[in-house]
């Protein structure tokens, strides 16, 4: 399938970024929606609009083949939570019924890992069971409640194809990402500890490739995990400490004084509106491993994903550059 021009939302973002990086190399052309109208070090088109303002989208889609959906509301705490499903849920609705009236070719929505069913103990795929009664927090049950629309939409018509990421790490994680919060806080020395928990890490790099690689070979109501490494926590961090030269933490701290150090956090984030320093959502997520395979992806798409280690040295490198 030929990609004529490619829209892409979220090219502000960690992931959107990427995927547009990856589609110009491809000698794709590309136009960004961004609120902004500014995308970081890509020379490509960029119109101005926002998810929730559908007459934008309509817009932005004029000409373009294919739709990459990557722009999403991603915080482990908000202190308004309306706001989160208005940009996640309303607004992939949105992205879904413009790319109809549009007649795109293929629109491939980034959902998250979170959205799969996980049980504690065993490794998920996309078949593993799951319900909005397994979603914890408003990040992970706006993005369930998001890929429910893009499914449903495609069982209307829209040639919809579903990327589920992992735990994504690399260069250019510009907010950062709380996952690019935990580098960058190991950075400056801010995690004496660790907790028994687990996730599938991946290169930012191969997200993006499964992105196009969905495009291309993926089949229209299908959800594809696009991840590379389980890891522990601290194997992760041991990782960190090795491309970073710094020491990593060797004390673990039991699950229930972290719960509680977050709850206490969380708490009074709620009478002052500041972020929590550990947001309660993030110790509920660390509460099983959240490991998957990736198998579907390599067997259908032909997803190659590599090591890690690369990924969270350029994220070393990236985040010491903008200190």
């Amino acid at each position: 399938m030929e990609v004529k021009r490619a829209l892409v939302t979220g090219a502000t973002g960690f992931v959107g970024w990427h995927v547009a990086r990856k589609l110009k190399e491809r000698g794709i052309e590309v136009r960004a929606l961004s609120r902004s109208g500014v995308v970081a070090e890509l020379d490509i088109e960029t119109v101005r609009g926002d998810l929730r303002d559908r007459g934008s989208l309509d817009r932005a889609m004029q000409g373009c083949s294919h739709v990459f959906h990557v722009a999403a509301d991603y915080r482990l705490w908000v202190a308004d939570e309306a706001e989160m499903y208005a940009s996640n849920v309303e607004g992939t609705r949105n992205v879904m019924e413009a790319s109809k009236a549009a007649g795109v070719e293929r629109v491939v929505y980034c959902s998250t890992v979170g959205a799969v069913g996980m049980r504690k103990g065993l490794v998920a795929d996309e078949a593993s069971p799951v319900g909005v009664e397994d979603m914890k927090g408003h990040y992970k049950r706006s993005k369930y409640l998001a890929e429910q629309v893009a499914l449903e939409a495609a069982k209307d018509g829209v040639p919809v194809v579903v990327v589920n990421p992992t735990t994504p790490v690399g260069d250019h994680d510009f907010k950062p990402t709380p996952t690019g919060k935990v580098i960058v806080d190991f950075l400056e020395g801010k995690i004496p500890a660790y907790i028994d928990t687990g996730l599938n890490y991946v290169d930012v790099a191969d997200v993006a490739e499964g992105h196009l690689l969905a495009a291309e070979k993926g089949r229209v109501g299908e959800r594809y995990i696009l991840g590379s490494e389980n890891l522990t926590l601290k194997q992760m961090l041991d990782k960190l400490g090795v491309v970073s030269g710094l020491k990593a933490p060797t004390v673990e701290i039991p699950y229930a004084i972290a719960y509680a150090a977050a709850y206490c956090s969380t708490w009074w984030a709620g009478l002052t509106g500041k972020h929590p320093g550990i947001a309660l959502d993030g110790v509920r997520y660390a509460h099983i491993k959240m490991w998957v395979s990736q198998a579907k992806a390599e067997r259908e798409l032909g997803y190659r994903p590599v090591a890690v280690d690369g990924a969270l040295g350029r994220a070393v490198e990236w985040f010491r550059r903008r200190r």
